[in-house]
């Protein structure tokens, strides 16, 4: 049996993400999903092409990219990520990031309100 990749209606992620609460993002151009936990959160990411977040500081995140690609600054060092790559920012590390195309990733977040739901 092969393995394939499904549609879900044009969007990035199923209705089984998209039914979870939204996340107020000061970025244009940047939608997420959010699901959240006692002291954590994981969140599901949309970001256009064309978007650059500047750089910024927070608590320990981890993500990986499900699809796309971009060129992520950690620390002073710049990397290009895509589809299957993953990355690590340690807690209070200044980043920022440059999305050369859409991309999809999920990120985890060891602050517990990183992002708040939109009201």
């Amino acid at each position: 049996m092969e393995f394939q990749r499904p549609l879900w209606d044009g969007q990035p992620f199923p209705d089984l993400v998209h039914g979870l609460p939204e996340i107020d993002v000061p970025v244009a151009g940047v939608t997420g999903w959010l699901l959240q936990g006692k002291d954590r959160q994981l969140v599901f990411l949309d970001i256009e092409a064309g978007v650059a977040v500047p750089p910024h500081r927070h608590g320990e995140q981890w993500g990986l990219v499900i699809r796309g690609e971009m060129d992520l600054t950690v620390g002073g060092v710049t990397r290009r990520i895509g589809p299957g790559d993953w990355y690590h920012i340690p807690d209070q590390v200044e980043h920022g990031a440059v999305f050369l195309t859409r991309v999809q990733a999920m990120d985890y977040f060891a602050d517990r309100d990183r992002y708040k739901p939109k009201r």
